[in-house]
């Protein structure tokens, strides 16, 4: 990777980690459902009027903005707002591999890898240690299994994102753009269902410039510059170089929290941290370990 992409991974990276803290300020100034819809809607629009829509069909694209857009935000959002710091959010998110990987196995008959079951294990080990700690740090019950829902989401919207992603003429700002033409209808009337008229009325009627920053940041950066120049990232470079680089993503978002939102974590949830990112640092960099020890063997053999 030159050192020109590594400075935009690095950035991606950084925008995804502080995204968590900006979420927490916008949540601040607006209900969570609105948050979402006025997020979505500012990716789309005016985009929408410039950017060609992708060549796929439109079930596609409503299964791939109701999955990764509306679902999951929608849960975390909430879940973030009802008790789940931003922190720990950023880490329990990556469990989206895990759900991927159970989706995979289960629609489209994947058969996992000898190493996964051990090393996914651990990260599940890690999720159920987090979930017993309700009540320290702020962090909810409610909280925690809002935010395992909407890496669900996340993971559905993966095997979604894989059928979409085979077709080498897809454009990815397109995909992105039009994807968020979808969300912002089941916002708004969720907002309108769950949160209330008044409740919308009253945030649009006060809104704050923090929260317009924050609308502003999650569209802009968090969104159209981060999905479309990951995008380009993994279609220029090996998925195996790249992908390890989103593990840098909650720590960045740990050390935002701390520094920012002065999130105090006990040591029983350092813990549980640990073991998520251990396991799934293992399942990424285990089979590249057998394979450097298998031809390390094999060398030594012909010698």
């Amino acid at each position: 990777m030159s050192l020109k992409d590594w400075g935009f991974a690095l950035l991606i990276v950084f925008a995804w980690g502080f995204n968590f803290v900006v979420i927490h300020w916008g949540l601040d100034g607006l209900s969570p459902l609105l948050l979402g819809a006025l997020r979505f809607s500012l990716v789309a629009f005016p985009a929408i009027l410039f950017v060609p829509r992708p060549k796929i069909a439109w079930r596609w694209l409503l299964a791939y903005g109701l999955t990764i857009s509306f679902g999951q935000f929608a849960f975390l959002f909430t879940a973030m707002k009802v008790g789940m710091p931003a922190g720990i959010a950023s880490l329990v998110l990556q469990s989206q591999v895990l759900f991927t990987l159970l989706f995979a196995a289960v629609l489209l008959r994947e058969h996992w890898l000898a190493h996964q079951p051990f090393t996914l294990g651990i990260s599940a080990l890690g999720l159920v240690l987090l979930a017993t700690q309700q009540g320290q740090s702020g962090m909810t019950l409610a909280g925690f299994l809002l935010t395992m829902c909407a890496a669900a989401c996340w993971g559905l919207g993966n095997i979604i994102n894989r059928h979409i992603s085979r077709q080498a003429s897809l454009n990815l700002l397109s995909l992105v753009v039009w994807s968020a033409l979808i969300p912002p209808v089941p916002f708004f009337i969720a907002s309108y269902w769950l949160e209330g008229p008044s409740v919308i009325a009253n945030s649009l009627l006060h809104l704050q410039w923090h929260s317009v920053l924050a609308v502003v940041y999650l569209a802009l950066i968090a969104t159209l510059y981060g999905y479309v120049a990951w995008g380009r990232l993994l279609r220029t470079y090996p998925v195996a170089q790249v992908a390890p680089l989103t593990l840098l993503v909650p720590l960045v978002g740990l050390f935002c929290a701390r520094l920012f939102l002065n999130e105090q974590l006990t040591h029983w949830q350092w813990v549980g941290i640990l073991l998520v990112l251990s396991g799934l640092l293992l399942n990424i960099f285990w089979p590249r370990w057998l394979k450097a020890r298998h031809r390390q063997t094999i060398k030594s053999t012909d010698h």
